[in-house]
């Protein structure tokens, strides 16, 4: 691929049996001209050599963290920002299990945890150790972590057993890698608006109405589209988040500011509204604190409806308009009405009166209604995890 050529990949080569496989997966991705450096663990030099590995490679070769050659050559933080990419094979259970609890006890893993680089395992091991509950519950912390996993296959092992713990097979690794940095590369033309948050509509300097929302859904939906390459721009209601700063951040309060700042940045792509904002503003707000008294009236009026403007604007309509529903209950009917009264391409609902899942947790399970009918319901995991899910969809439709 022509637009992957001068590409970066940082191999790590763990201890196992399939460590072997790293040398035709070297020779290629050296056929599709990328640049490699490689870290091999202590290990992993009882199944292969440096040598063998500088010779194909044509690239540095790592294996001590406190190497005086390496560290005046380059250090473990410029050696992660180095790479666009880092592979991890054979990625054993011992190293899944290193990396779920952030260890930092060697040149391997104190790189990874260091990169702000995408990282893709590719696991080999027994298949009763890849079906352990202590493996699962490792990569599940590990993709929450954003980590991309290639495999395992279902085969017979070294071991003589038969089952799932396989190796992915080389070619396979690299394609996996080619179509990932292809989108990525081609992403980078695409721009992706994102709402989050709640917003507050004040009453007098010191009141307000507002939501439970808190921000984090929408949140991770920009981290994701950032990682895969869309230049983001993420609007916030309050919130105590934080974002990653190749995002661009506009922090807002009110529904009004929302519109405007959303006005501001069209056209793009996609825009995904996830910020729940607030349906009434008041009519005529105080400029100094209300005193305390029997009765007080209220009078609201209807808020700008953002998602309503930009899913039915005729010249700045971006390509995909998504709408998030938090429903109580009906949730399906409710969905389906917003997605057609609002001319969206996808909504996706959920149900926040569970308190597992939704507001203020971690956690959520959602409900995609598209445009053409289909529906698919993405079950409870965490909002990062879910996150990848959604953007998923997107990426594969503009895609």
């Amino acid at each position: 691929m022509k637009n992957l050529k001068d590409k970066k990949i940082l191999l790590v080569i763990c201890g196992g049996i399939a460590a072997y496989k790293s040398l035709e997966t070297i020779r290629i991705l050296k056929k599709n001209n990328y640049e490699i450096k490689t870290i091999l663990t202590k290990s992993s030099k009882e199944f292969i050599t440096p040598l063998s590995i500088s010779s194909l490679s044509q690239g540095k070769v790592y294996d001590d963290l406190f190497s005086i050659e390496n560290e005046s050559e380059m250090d473990h933080i410029a050696l992660s920002r180095w790479a666009d990419l880092i592979l991890v094979m054979p990625a054993t259970a011992n190293t899944i299990s290193k990396l779920a609890k952030g260890s930092s006890e060697d040149l391997a893993s104190t790189v990874i945890l260091a990169s702000n680089k995408p990282i893709f395992l590719v696991p080999a091991m027994n298949v009763r150790m890849w079906e352990h509950t202590s493996t699962k519950e490792n990569l599940n912390i590990l993709k929450n972590f954003s980590y991309k996993i290639i495999g395992p296959e279902i085969g017979e092992m070294a071991c003589g057993e038969y089952g799932e713990g396989k190796m992915t097979e080389p070619i396979n690794i690299v394609n996996r890698i080619n179509e990932y940095l292809f989108y990525i590369n081609k992403n980078k033309k695409l721009k992706a608006l994102v709402t989050a948050g709640p917003t507050k509509e004040y009453l007098d300097p010191v009141r307000f109405i507002s939501n439970k929302s808190s921000g984090k859904q929408g949140y991770e939906i920009a981290k994701s589209l950032s990682r895969i390459g869309y230049q983001t721009t993420l609007i916030s209601g309050p919130t105590n988040l934080k974002i990653n700063e190749e995002i661009k951040l506009i922090k807002v309060e009110t529904a009004e500011q929302m519109f405007k700042e959303t006005q501001k940045y069209l056209p793009v792509d996609v825009a995904i509204f996830s910020a729940a904002v607030a349906d009434f503003k008041i009519v005529e707000k105080n400029d100094i604190k209300i005193k305390k008294k029997d009765e007080l009236t209220i009078k609201l009026e209807k808020n700008v409806d953002i998602l309503n403007y930009v899913s039915n604007h005729n010249s700045m309509r971006p390509k995909l308009v998504i709408g998030f529903a938090a429903e109580t209950n009906n949730l399906e009917s409710n969905a389906i009405e917003k997605l057609k009264n609002k001319n969206c391409d996808m909504i996706i609902a959920n149900d926040v009166s569970n308190k597992d899942i939704g507001f203020d947790s971690d956690f959520n399970e959602v409900t995609i209604f598209y445009k053409n009918k289909k529906k698919e319901k993405l079950s409870t995991k965490n909002k990062s995890l879910i996150s990848e899910e959604i953007v998923e969809r997107i990426n594969n439709q503009l895609n």
